[in-house]
């Protein structure tokens, strides 16, 4: 074993035994960062509904020899179905220490092109999902007196993206239940913060028409001249998942290059 690895299984030791509710477990970003925290000890209920995203990602927990996964197939847009699911799962696994809302819809249209339905389904997936999320674990972290929150922002928040309205008022509502949260749910030591992705190359860019321009454009704006990894994102959630990062709370942490910064 050589020392990075030694080092990184030490930083990652905290979340040990932490049970984790994670929505878009299985996706580009999200399988990566599941299988950084079965590696460290923890249990994931990874909530996709992609079944061969599940199935990849099944695997590859295999393959490795992993354990902790548990899988729950669900449909976001359902919230009545979901609670359902994940008051189960929390009898099943008793409760959860860390909840992960990452899964997202991002259609790509003009503004005037969509109707106010397909407003409020992003909403609904992006945003509303989420807080069902947080209400199926908040009671439970509660009684534990100890929570950690993380909702999947994006950089678009931040403008210069044209013709993802839904998505990018969905990303804002979710840096505004952060800070929301933060300032309630503290007392209970409860943490909630929001990582912001930078532009990775994920299925998300299949929506971009010019691919190797589109890097480009990426690579112009960001002060670290690489695209980002997976991984970038998974070790941003390890340490706001773990004991470690306690005074840290209300805030929006920019994992993008250095596309942006205040």
């Amino acid at each position: 074993m050589n020392m990075q690895t030694t080092r990184e299984k030490a930083a990652l030791m905290s979340v040990a035994g932490k049970t984790i509710l994670y929505t878009g477990a299985a996706g580009g970003l999200g399988a990566e960062t599941t299988l950084h925290f079965l590696r460290a000890g923890a249990r994931v209920l990874a909530i996709d509904n992609d079944h061969g995203k599940v199935e990849s990602l099944a695997k590859a927990v295999e393959r490795e020899g992993l354990q902790g996964l548990t899988v729950c197939e669900a449909d976001l847009a359902d919230l009545a179905d979901l609670r359902r699911k994940l008051d189960g799962k929390a009898r099943e696994l008793g409760g959860f220490d860390v909840v992960i809302n990452n899964a997202a819809i991002y259609p790509s249209k003009p503004f005037e092109e969509y109707t106010i339905e397909e407003h409020q389904m992003v909403q609904r997936v992006n945003v509303d999902a989420g807080i069902v999320c947080v209400q199926a674990a908040l009671p439970g972290m509660r009684e534990k007196g100890f929570g950690r929150i993380i909702n999947i922002a994006s950089v678009t928040a931040y403008g210069g993206w044209a013709k993802l309205s839904p998505y990018v008022q969905s990303k804002g509502a979710l840096i505004g239940l952060t800070r929301a949260w933060a300032r309630e749910f503290g007392q209970y030591g409860i943490t909630v913060n929001a990582v912001a992705p930078g532009a990775f190359p994920t299925d998300a860019e299949k929506i971009h028409p010019d691919p190797e321009g589109y890097t480009r454009f990426v690579l112009e704006h960001q002060a670290v001249k690489r695209r980002g990894h997976p991984r970038d994102i998974a070790y941003a959630l390890m340490f706001l998942a773990s004991e470690e990062s306690g005074f840290i709370t209300g805030q929006t942490i920019n994992v993008d290059g250095g596309w942006v910064m205040h």
